[in-house]
């Protein structure tokens, strides 16, 4: 990407690492924030007035399993860490190093690479090879590990590597070919189901084994309260554990499935209120570090389907800002943590210097106003499907200008006069 002109975003309000937001300005030059705070536009610099919006970070989401920038633009996304589940998998240097580069100039794609060759568990792939082609962390894709010696080594040489391993936390024994939580609603659906007890035993193994080898562990979905406590416990151990989730997890239970809608079907599965309400309190101590998208667009030959047929997954880039921004009016978290949660610690797990206002940082800009109204429409989504559990339903929290490296890279459309 060529290096913009020198920018100030002025008569904003800034969104900090910390601090609640407070009035103040950005200016950009060469790529990078070059100040923050009460400045002036310099002579030949470029200005937008943000008309006292949020000047946000650009949101890092971690671990989507589809490039899709309108649908990134839109939600205010300006980097996402790309899921190996690709066709082929991302499990060779040459397939790394093609991620890397697929979103540029107005988009950073960062590659997790394929712990093991064709994302089959056994043999580790080349990972040495893949970080030197742009590969930013190992996953184990959308598949749990099951020989945990594998596991150890995988971690291991992550370790020595200085990458983070991005788990998917469900014991593959337990949980089969289930599409929901064993349990009530499940028993009346007649639904295959597993126990929630496969979360915790998967999170509880590779907890053990980050321990043994030093690795840093992102799992990039905790569901249950009771792989929650385990987290929570390692944290409090010293171990280098790191816990996301999706809007789906905290604002949906499994009563969502009365009516075998498959936009509902997820993995891992919507969970009981108890666990709901488990993440939330989870999101609020901190125990929960990165709210993800999970962005997986699935078209009608994957989800009109009976319920246990439709693949899982959802289109959530567009959606993640707004429904975040719904924990911070419930009073869960503040504005300062609702955008550590979607930025600031996906950037660091991923080592990049992004997901902050902060000089030095990449200019990776936001423009939000937190308040604007607007309703979720499958049909007008701009993704590449609008498989959202949230149709039809209405949010705050609107991307007005998104700027990447300084340059302006996508706007608000005006409506027209």
């Amino acid at each position: 990407m060529s290096i913009a002109p020198p920018l100030v975003i002025a008569n904003g309000r800034l969104v900090l690492p910390e601090g609640e937001p407070a009035k103040g300005s950005v200016r950009c030059e060469g790529g990078r924030i070059a100040a923050i705070g009460d400045i002036a536009p310099e002579p030949g610099d470029a200005v937008v007035d943000a008309n006292g919006a949020l000047i946000a970070p650009g949101l890092v989401d971690l671990g989507v399993f589809a490039i899709d920038k309108p649908a990134f633009h839109f939600g205010g996304i300006t980097r996402a860490a790309l899921m190996p589940d690709q066709s082929p998998p991302l499990d060779f240097p040459a397939r790394v190093r093609f991620a890397a580069q697929s979103g540029k100039p107005d988009f950073w794609v960062h590659p997790l690479a394929a712990a093991t060759v064709a994302l089959g568990g056994e043999q580790l792939a080349e990972i040495a090879l893949m970080l030197d082609a742009g590969a930013r962390g190992v996953a184990t894709g959308r598949r749990w590990v099951a020989d945990s010696g594998t596991m150890l080594r995988i971690m291991q040489y992550a370790a020595m590597l200085g990458l983070p391993v991005v788990s998917h936390a469900e014991d593959g024994g337990l949980s089969g070919h289930a599409v929901a939580t064993a349990g009530e609603m499940a028993t009346r659906l007649g639904l295959p189901s597993a126990p929630a007890e496969a979360e915790a035993l998967a999170v509880a193994r590779d907890i053990a084994l980050a321990e043994m080898s030093g690795a840093r562990l992102h799992f990039r979905q905790v569901t249950t309260g009771a792989a929650l406590a385990l987290v929570r416990a390692a944290k409090a151990r010293g171990v280098p554990v790191t816990a996301g989730v999706t809007p789906a997890h905290f604002m949906l239970s499994d009563l969502a499935l009365a009516d075998f809608r498959t936009f509902m079907r997820m993995s891992p599965p919507l969970r009981p209120e108890s666990d709901r309400k488990a993440v939330l309190e989870a999101v609020a101590d901190g125990t929960i570090d990165v709210i993800s998208s999970g962005h997986d667009p699935r078209g009608p030959e994957d989800k009109r389907l009976p319920f246990a047929d439709a693949e899982p997954g959802m289109a959530g880039a567009e959606t993640l800002l707004p429904l975040t921004l719904n924990l911070v009016r419930d009073g869960v978290i503040d504005m300062t943590r609702a955008f550590d949660l979607l930025a600031g610690r996906p950037a660091a797990i991923l080592d990049v210097k992004a997901g902050k206002l902060a000089v030095g940082a990449e200019a990776d800009i936001a423009l939000v106003d937190p308040d604007q109204p607007w309703i979720v429409d499958s049909d007008k989504m701009a993704a590449a499907a609008g498989n959202t559990p949230f149709d039809k339903q209405p949010v705050q929290g609107r991307v007005l200008a998104l700027f990447k490296g300084g340059a302006q890279v996508w706007a608000k459309k005006k409506a027209p006069a």
